[in-house]
């Protein structure tokens, strides 16, 4: 059984980096991924920061979540999650403006698995797997970035 991984895959997408970081907060993470609700814990205002608590519930699994690590100016956010009943991880994510006036987003994931079913979950996060994941990010993303170009303009 897998008891500890890593991985990580990279996605440009169609804004600037000082539009697009911000969606990988607490906060901007509700614009585009369904049924993120995060629950802050501090503070309570869900104001990313280093130290900054938050709990999520997806499929009746818990996760607590930390902000670890807070570099907005050089676009780089590191979490610490652990979902009690199965792993332990880092979640980091590295923007930088790619050539096209888009941005580069690097995500690393790293699980340490804490019982038989994070080594089941583990076994699961092929490589494959997870650069999946990372593209559905990518999918999800740009459409809401085009379709808040789309409302911009609408509003003149």
């Amino acid at each position: 059984m897998t008891s500890h991984l890593e991985r990580s895959h990279s996605i440009v997408l169609a804004a600037p980096v000082e539009r697009v970081f911000p969606l990988f907060t607490p906060i901007g993470e509700t614009l585009w991924v369904e049924g993120w609700a995060p629950e802050f814990l501090h503070p309570q205002g869900g104001e990313t920061r280093q130290g900054m608590v938050f709990r999520t519930v997806h499929r009746d699994e818990t996760t607590l979540w930390a902000c670890a690590d807070w570099d907005p100016t050089a676009h780089r956010v590191r979490y610490v999650r652990v979902t009690p009943d199965s792993r332990f991880g880092f979640v980091e994510v590295a923007c930088r403006s790619a050539s096209d006036g888009g941005t580069e987003a690097s995500i690393a994931y790293t699980f340490t698995a804490l019982n038989g079913a994070g080594e089941s979950y583990l076994s699961m996060l092929t490589e494959d797997t997870f650069a999946r994941m990372i593209e559905t990010w990518k999918v999800r993303i740009d459409a809401w970035l085009l379709s808040e170009t789309s409302a911009g303009s609408d509003h003149r």
